[in-house]
């Protein structure tokens, strides 16, 4: 399936790239049963709703992801 790219201006101090997620080959969480799905694209890990892949994309790096994904352990994010 592919995706269109929305164009936004970006974030001041936003250090991330464009990324083209059109050919991503996008992975679903839970072992299929949750509703992010995620891409490891040009080094970076991009986030999407599954009900939703025409929203945009969360981009992190690989800390952030780090970072997020330890946070989401502990219970500081709520991912349903």
């Amino acid at each position: 399936m592919a995706e269109t790219t929305t164009h936004q201006r970006p974030l001041r101090g936003w250090d991330k790239p464009e990324l083209d997620l059109s050919t991503a080959h996008w992975q679903s969480s839970s072992r299929g049963l949750g509703d992010v799905q995620i891409a490891f694209v040009e080094g970076f890990i991009a986030m999407r709703n599954s009900a939703s892949p025409e929203s945009p994309s969360l981009i992190f790096t690989p800390d952030e992801w780090g970072a997020f994904v330890s946070g989401a352990r502990e219970g500081e994010f709520d991912l349903t």
